[in-house]
C-alpha cells in the first residue's frame, strides 16, 4: 500500500512539473478579442459632491433677451382685396366683395426716433401697417421704402417718447458655433425668445443671397424678428425658414446686419439701394467644375468673365483669375462674394486677392455702379454705352454684350438697343421699365443699331 501510494505521488508530481513546463515554454498566448471595446462606455466621475460643469449654464442670456425684448416689435399687415366670394362671381368673373386680409411678423427698432426695419414680405402690398410695442402700444407706420432683392424693408412710427431700439452689430465677426438668441412674434405672441447657436454662414438659399444659418428655432411670426448675440448686438434680420410642415424643424435663416445695415442707410439717404458691381461673372469651384475647366483648385470664385470697363476690368483681373480673398475675408462660394458685394457702395475700394498662374497677386478695386442689366424675356445682357461706345456708334441707346445659347442667330450681340416697342431707350433703366411694361403689349417690338448707323427691327411674340 505504501509502495502504490508512493508511485501515486511520484505520478501526479511529474504531471504537474510537464504541465508548468508547457505552460511555460511551449503555449502561445491567447489573446481574447472584445468585439465590443470600441463602444463607449458611462464612467461616473466623482466630482467630491460639486455640480458638473455645464457649457449652456455658462452663458448668461437674460441680459441679452431683456435688451432685445423691448426693441422688437409685433407688425400687422392690412390689406384690401377684391376677390369672388362664390361660384357665380368666379364662373362670371365679376370682382366679388372686399375682402381684408391681415398678415402679421416683427420687426425691430434701430432708432429712438422709431425707424423700424423688417422684411419686405412681411409689409409687401400693405394698405395699412399697424405696430405694435412690447407695452402693447399700437401705432400707425409709414412705408419709407423697400429692397425686395435683400428682402429688407424700412418702416417708421411717430411715439411720443424715446423708444428702446438696437444697434447694428457687425455680422462679419459672428463665428460658426456662436450662441445667438432669435427675438420675434411667432403664431402671434408677443416677443418670443429662442436660443440656438450659428449652424453656418454666407448661405445661399438658390438666388445667390448670403444668409446666416442657426438652430434657434423661428417660427411663422418671427420674420422680421432680430437675431442678437449674447452682448445684445444685432447681428441679423430673422427672414426664413426651411420647412415641409411650415413651421420650424431645425433650420432657420437670417440676413448678416452689414447687409441690413447697408440697406437701410441707402433707403435713408438715397430712397434706393446702391449696388457697387465688381464686374465679374463666373462660378464657384468644386471637384467637378475644376476638373471641367482642368485647374487643381477647387476653392475660390472661377472668373470666366471681366464685364466690359468695370472695376476688375479696370483694376487688371483678367479671365481664368480665382478670387480667393477680399479685404482678407476668405472667398468660397458665390454666396460668400455676393453677400460681401451687397454690404458695399459704389465708389468702395476692395482688394481683391487672386490666385494666377499659381502665385497670389492683389489687386485694388474701384467698385462702380450697376452699368448691365439682364433681359430675361430675351436671353441678353445690355449695357450703358462707355465713351468709346459713343464715339463708335452714331446714335444712343444700350449695347448687348451677352447673348445666351440659342438666340445667336437673331444678330444681338455687338449692336445697340434705341427702341422696345414704343418706349425710346437711352440707358439701362429704359429697359428695364419698357420690359416690365411690356405686359401691355401682345409681342416685344426691338430696334437695333449697328455700328454703321443701320437699323433693323426684331419681333417676339409674347
Amino acid at each position: 500500500m505504501k509502495r502504490f501510494a508512493s508511485l501515486l505521488f511520484v505520478s501526479v508530481l511529474g504531471g504537474v512539473i510537464t504541465l508548468g513546463a508547457y505552460k511555460a515554454f511551449v503555449e502561445k498566448e491567447n489573446i481574447v478579442v472584445d468585439t465590443k471595446a470600441g463602444e463607449p462606455k458611462f464612467v461616473t466621475t466623482n466630482y467630491n459632491g460639486a455640480t458638473p460643469p455645464n457649457p449652456i449654464a455658462d452663458v448668461d442670456f437674460t441680459e441679452a433677451a431683456d435688451k432685445t425684448v423691448h426693441s422688437v416689435v409685433h407688425v400687422s399687415n392690412v390689406s384690401v382685396q377684391e376677390g369672388p366670394t362664390n361660384l357665380f362671381d368666379f364662373y362670371f368673373g365679376y370682382g366679388g366683395r372686399e375682402q381684408t386680409r391681415v398678415g402679421t411678423g416683427s420687426g425691430v427698432i434701430i432708432s429712438p426716433d422709431g425707424y423700424i426695419v423688417t422684411n419686405n414680405h412681411v409689409i409687401d402690398n400693405a394698405t395699412k401697417l399697424q405696430v405694435t410695442l412690447n407695452n402693447n402700444k399700437t401705432y400707425v407706420a409709414e412705408l419709407v421704402g423697400t429692397d425686395p432683392s435683400s428682402d429688407i424693408a424700412l418702416i417708421k412710427i411717430k411715439a411720443d417718447d424715446e423708444l428702446p431700439y438696437l444697434a447694428f452689430g457687425n455680422s462679419d465677426n459672428t463665428k460658426i458655433g456662436e450662441w445667438v438668441l432669435a427675438v420675434g412674434n411667432p403664431f402671434n405672441l408677443t416677443s418670443t425668445v429662442t436660443a440656438g447657436i450659428i449652424s453656418a454662414k454666407a448661405r445661399d438659399l438658390g438666388k445667390g443671397q448670403s444668409f446666416i444659418q442657426t438652430d434657434a428655432a423661428v417660427n411663422p411670426g418671427n420674420s422680421g424678428g432680430a437675431l442678437v448675440n449674447t452682448n445684445g448686438d444685432l447681428i441679423g434680420i430673422n427672414t426664413a425658414i426651411t420647412s415641409q410642415t411650415g413651421s420650424y424643424i431645425g433650420y432657420s435663416f437670417a440676413v448678416p446686419s452689414n447687409i441690413a445695415k447697408k440697406v437701410v442707410d441707402d433707403l435713408l439717404e438715397y430712397g434706393n439701394v446702391q449696388e457697387g458691381i465688381l464686374g465679374v461673372r463666373g462660378s464657384e469651384l468644386n471637384s467637378k467644375n475644376a476638373e471641367e475647366l482642368g485647374i487643381d483648385e477647387t476653392a475660390g470664385f472661377y472668373i470666366a468673365k471681366i464685364v466690359e470697363d468695370s472695376g476688375a476690368d479696370q483694376a487688371g483681373l483678367k479671365e481664368g483669375d480665382i478670387i480667393k480673398k477680399i479685404d482678407n475675408q476668405n472667398i468660397n462660394s458665390f454666396s460668400q462674394l455676393t453677400g460681401f458685394l451687397k454690404s458695399k457702395r459704389p465708389q468702395d475700394v476692395v482688394n481683391v486677392t487672386v490666385l494666377r498662374d499659381g502665385r497670389e497677386n492683389t489687386y485694388p478695386v474701384t467698385l462702380l455702379k450697376n452699368q448691365t442689366y439682364v433681359v430675361r424675356p430675351l436671353g441678353i445682357v445690355v449695357k450703358n454705352m462707355s465713351s468709346k461706345d459713343k464715339k463708335r456708334f452714331k446714335g444712343s441707346g444700350v449695347k448687348v454684350t451677352e447673348v445666351v445659347k440659342g438666340m445667336e442667330n437673331y444678330g444681338f450681340e455687338g449692336k445697340l438697343i434705341i427702341q422696345i416697342n414704343d418706349d425710346t431707350i437711352e440707358d439701362i433703366d429704359d429697359v428695364k421699365n419698357a420690359i416690365e411694361g411690356a405686359n401691355n403689349y401682345n409681342a416685344l417690338s426691338i430696334v437695333l443699331l449697328n455700328q454703321e448707323g443701320e437699323k433693323e427691327r426684331l419681333i417676339f411674340r409674347m
